[in-house]
């Protein structure tokens, strides 16, 4: 994955606003989830770690209420009134920001008009996030330049129902958590219902393995998938458990001593209920396994997590799949999965460094030859979260 600079931010908004100095510049990275799929919004148990890859934005307020937008990426403009925010069809990758503005004003803040340009080098369409690194920086940018105390958590709430209520995407709080709250070398356990969380340290230089990160190349988008199916389904399942299990609030609350009645729920509720059920206890099993230094378990753990999305939750497609079988068929890969919400994007596998070169070769190869698809092959290192540089920092 190629560096992402700030110097060419920084020229650009100085070209495209040049009565204006850029105030600071946010960074927001994306994430790859390691265990833990679908369970955020069924107040569950996740395990993200955020990448070396992301969304910067450089800003500055403008003294008007207008906001102007430039993406790098897209080479595209917008601009909108504070007081008539409302969504782009032109420019989809607007909306992300205008919700981050948009919450901020329900909270009763009162942002001010502002200069942005944005760039970023995270693979989109790919489930590595990069709307919710987009959310995360937009949010810390905007707190920074108004001066506005909010910590961390308070963000995170604000940048998902960015997603949730403007976006209509409606996405767990996993992805801006990891965004925002990532350190380097560390996983994150998080309890989505708490939002207690812990940074577990991921020993993966020291054993000589890697993370590496497949994209299959088949793009989807979250708004217009079944994820938002899933959700329904998951609130009905839970509809009926309570019947069963006084006092259930989410799939969260039903254990593998229920995975009985769990399994007499009508298809497809069964299914989807029984891949929440396991996967929670997959994500305190894969912590618990790292903490004893048991990596080979935890590769297993993730192979019996795509399994679970596979079949229970069917939300893969035959390239992840694919990609999965391809990755196993490499000596000394300790499994592999699908990652984010699925119906395309990326899988993910446990790699000895040593041998990356014969992975990429024989996954690349292989994949290309049976689906016409070049794959993009990456090795992300867990990364710390969103951070903004402000004034001296900038004038270089």
């Amino acid at each position: 994955m190629a560096e992402l600079k700030a110097g060419r931010l920084l020229e650009e908004f100085r070209a495209r606003f040049p009565h204006s100095q850029p105030a600071a510049v946010a960074w927001g990275p994306g994430r790859v989830n390691l265990l833990g799929e679908h369970t955020d919004y069924n107040d569950g148990f996740v395990f993200p770690m955020a990448i070396d890859a992301g969304i910067q934005i450089a800003g500055a307020l403008n003294g008007t209420s207008q906001v102007n937008l430039y993406s790098l990426n897209y080479a595209a403009e917008e601009s909108f009134l504070l007081e008539e925010i409302a969504p782009s069809e032109k420019n989809p990758w607007a909306n992300y920001l205008k919700g981050v503005f948009w919450q901020f004003q329900k909270l009763g803040y009162k942002p001010q008009g502002a200069d942005l340009v944005i760039q970023g080098n995270v693979p989109q369409g790919a489930g590595l996030s990069s709307s919710a690194a987009l959310e995360v920086a937009a949010a810390l940018l905007l707190a920074t330049l108004h001066s506005w105390r909010l910590d961390a958590v308070d963000l995170v709430k604000l940048a998902q129902k960015a997603e949730n209520e403007f976006v209509g995407v409606a996405c767990g709080i996993m992805d801006q958590f990891a965004s925002m709250l990532g350190q380097e070398d560390h996983a994150l356990f998080l309890d989505c219902r708490t939002l207690d969380y812990e940074a577990v340290p991921l020993p993966l230089a020291e054993r000589g393995l890697a993370v590496a990160v497949v994209n299959s190349g088949v793009r989807r988008g979250l708004a217009g998938s079944e994820y938002n199916t899933r959700r329904r389904q998951c609130e009905e399942a839970v509809q009926l458990l309570r019947e069963r299990i006084p006092g259930i609030k989410a799939l969260r609350d039903v254990g593998a001593e229920h995975l009985n009645l769990v399994n007499e729920l009508p298809d497809p509720l069964a299914k989807r209920a029984r891949h929440v059920v396991t996967e929670n206890a997959r994500v305190l099993e894969g912590v618990a396994a790292l903490k004893a230094g048991d990596l080979e378990k935890f590769g297993r753990l993730l192979n019996a997590s795509h399994e679970s999305l596979r079949d229970d939750y069917e939300v893969s497609c035959r390239e992840l799949d694919l990609l999965v079988e391809l990755a196993l068929e490499v000596p000394g890969v300790l499994g592999s999965r699908m990652t984010g919400a699925g119906f395309g994007g990326c899988t993910i596998a446990l790699v000895p460094q040593t041998s990356l070169p014969a992975f990429k070769e024989h996954v690349q190869s292989e994949y290309q030859r049976r689906t016409g698809i070049e794959p993009e092959i990456f090795s992300f290192r867990p990364a710390p979260g969103a951070r903004v540089t402000a004034g001296a920092d900038l004038r270089s």
